[in-house]
């Protein structure tokens, strides 16, 4: 486990997170009994739960959920069994519903459930070095037909360029007005979509011509960070650990998962890529990019890019971090820089 922990370590920087809440005494009447229960569950496990009833009354049935969904129920006090494999990671909330006599009484309790993938060590190969514009606060970066873009921050100074990285030749520019703080962008559907950081708001334009098309607000009180897609829907960030799914249609969130390695979740998740069916993501602070299962939010490999920065022409501050990484599909290679970075690096990704 010491390799295990060493790679999880890379993304958090700290120790590995504790186990969850179990909530203990929380109704007077009945208590889900946990005294069985371990401190993280994973989905290769399954939920037995039983009831605690201090006041021995009779109890005709139980009704049992998960999140607020329905997952079954039990004559009498019967323990209650729930396979956890198509559950997300993260905290679930369970609920019992006991019904008596002519009553009912709900007990609750909370779980974590978290991964048991082992995030394996990626080791990385430069094929390509090329100069960055320092003045680029990246936020997002992504290739549209064989040209590079790349999305910057900053009240006062963000803009989408559309430019080629090998001279640095800048085709068009869009400059957002002053009181936007530029963020994430992908393209989808002959569209190109950006978000902003706190203004809650996102722009919609043609990907051709990059016209504003549209703006939409956040269906949720979240901050805009990091985007990619599948070809059918959109996923972001928003500084948590979570990776939300958008409808690119309606802009409405349709799910999320949460990024675990091991028992840590992995918060502060930046920018997106998706790579051959896995979401590549920088974590914000860390020099390093973690790649997620994007269905159960599993952490599946670990790069540490921490030896970029020797390459770096000048001195970078703290605030200077690893950011930006866009999949070049006709060259099979990966292009990744930071925040105000001199250097863009194009890379290779094979495990150790």
């Amino acid at each position: 486990m010491k390799k295990y922990n060493f790679l999880t370590v890379i993304l958090l920087g700290i120790t590995l997170i504790g186990c969850g809440d179990k909530n203990k005494g929380e109704n007077s009447l009945f208590n889900i009994d946990d005294s069985a229960f371990p401190a993280h569950f994973t989905q290769k496990e399954a939920l037995s739960v039983g009831i605690l009833n201090p006041n021995s009354k009779e109890i005709d049935s139980i009704v049992y959920f998960v999140n607020d969904k329905k997952v079954g129920s039990t004559k009498g006090a019967s323990k209650f069994n729930f396979p956890l494999k198509d559950q997300k990671l993260g905290y679930q909330y369970l609920k019992a519903t006991v019904y008596f006599g002519s009553n009912s009484s709900d007990a609750t309790k909370r779980i974590e459930l978290v991964s048991d993938v082992e995030p394996k060590a990626l080791k990385y190969k430069i094929v390509n070095t090329y100069a960055h514009d320092t003045l680029s606060f990246t936020e997002g970066l992504e290739f549209y037909k064989d040209t590079l873009y790349e999305s910057t921050g900053q009240e006062g100074a963000s803009y989408i360029r559309k430019y080629d990285y090998k001279t640095g030749k800048v085709y068009k520019q869009i400059d957002l007005d002053k009181q936007y703080f530029g963020e994430g962008i992908t393209f989808i559907n002959g569209k190109l979509f950006q978000l902003t950081w706190q203004n809650k708001k996102g722009f919609i334009y043609d990907a051709n011509t990059l016209k504003l098309e549209k703006t939409f607000a956040y269906e949720k009180d979240i901050e805009g960070w990091g985007m990619t897609n599948d070809g059918k829907y959109i996923y972001q960030t928003d500084k948590t650990e979570k990776i939300w799914k958008m409808d690119p249609a309606t802009q409405k969130m349709v799910d999320y998962i949460n990024v675990y390695s091991g028992t840590s979740k992995i918060k502060a998740i930046n920018e997106l890529e998706w790579i051959n069916g896995k979401i590549y993501t920088n974590v914000w602070f860390k020099d390093a990019i973690a790649v997620v299962n994007p269905t159960s939010g599993a952490v599946e490999g670990i790069l540490d890019m921490s030896g970029l920065r020797k390459f770096m022409d000048a001195k970078i501050t703290k605030d200077d971090v690893l950011n930006g990484i866009a999949y070049n599909p006709k060259t099979k290679t990966i292009f990744v820089t930071g925040k105000n970075w001199s250097k863009m690096f194009e890379i290779t990704v094979s495990e150790n």
